[in-house]
């Protein structure tokens, strides 16, 4: 049994998350996450409404007696979102762990606080991880450069990341990015982590509702499988390497290119079609460089206790052999 402090702050078993991805975290995910022991969020924006967020909550809540939590992503739009309407939803709901991303959630936090809603914040460097902590969030979750979705700017991957944030902070602190399986695991907490958070591991399991191509494209693929695109736009952004991340990415290398340019081949109903039809080149989709290590696609609750089992295994059998 693994006991840290984010397990006591969180009332989980083990300390490992799925983290909120759009599109894939759904109720059945989550609970199957939930049931095997670890915290998994469903996505607010994913099922399209605040209304049917919370159906999307009953829907979990049927499927699991286990904590759930619900990501809030918080990022400018074309069409504005109500965010303080998902927000009352979430609260309404009895959710009381919320994974945010995005922009600062400072808005956010003191209807949450009074709640007793618990907030992990999403970073991706050591500045916002202490600008999230003095601001009050409970957990940072910190993303190196080898995970999917948004690394940031700064290019720093997670042996680097992880150490330094954990200087730096005095709340329990999530490992994010790079992490597949018991051997990070182990790593994250031998660099001051309290657990890890895993995105792209629990897309390729029987429970995400995607298509079974996109998994068996995450099981094939090696750690060269992605693509860094928007680098020009100062927005980067890691997502499986196809024929349109391709395509974007010779766009931006010709120079001076304008979001206009690529919006058409980079639109997220395209990259909802992939994971609905299983044309992974239809459109751009998220995966982490952790595709090297997922050689399989097993159920949530098979994988967390693998990773579990193997994790003590290692600290007892290899780790303590090391110490003369």
């Amino acid at each position: 049994m693994l006991k840290t402090r984010f397990t006591e702050m969180f009332g989980v078993e083990v300390p490992i998350t799925m983290g909120g991805m759009t599109r894939v975290g759904k109720a059945k995910l989550v609970a199957a996450v939930a049931n095997a022991g670890a915290l998994g969020f469903i996505t607010a924006l994913t099922p399209g409404s605040p209304e049917k967020l919370a159906a999307e909550i009953k829907k979990c809540r049927e499927m699991t007696n286990k904590p759930i939590g619900v990501n809030l992503t918080i990022l400018p739009t074309i069409n504005p979102v109500p965010y303080d309407e998902y927000r009352q939803v979430i609260i309404e709901s009895g959710v009381k762990i919320v994974e945010t991303a995005g922009n600062n959630p400072a808005p956010h936090l003191p209807a949450f606080r009074e709640a007793g809603v618990k907030v992990i914040h999403k970073c991706t460097s050591v500045r916002h991880a202490v600008k999230a902590q003095s601001i009050g969030v409970d957990c940072v979750s910190i993303d190196g450069l080898e995970c999917a979705g948004h690394p940031g700017e700064d290019d720093v991957g997670g042996l680097i990341l992880f150490p330094a944030t954990a200087d730096k902070l005095t709340i329990p602190l999530l490992a994010s990015g790079g992490m597949a399986d018991a051997r990070g695991l182990v790593a994250a907490l031998a660099l001051g982590c309290d657990g890890v958070n895993m995105g792209t591991r629990f897309m390729a399991t029987e429970e995400a509702e995607i298509h079974e191509n996109v998994k068996q494209a995450i099981v094939a693929n090696d750690e060269r499988g992605t693509d860094l695109i928007f680098r020009t736009m100062h927005n980067t952004a890691r997502v499986a390497k196809n024929a349109i991340s391709q395509q974007v990415v010779a766009i931006e290398r010709r120079g001076g290119a304008k979001f206009e340019d690529i919006k058409d081949l980079v639109a997220g109903t395209r990259g909802a079609q992939v994971y609905d039809s299983g044309d992974t080149d239809y459109g751009i989709w998220s995966a982490g460089q952790t595709q090297g290590l997922i050689h399989d696609i097993p159920t949530c609750k098979d994988l967390i206790e693998r990773i579990v089992s193997e994790a003590e295994a290692i600290i007892r059998n290899r780790l303590d052999k090391v110490v003369a």
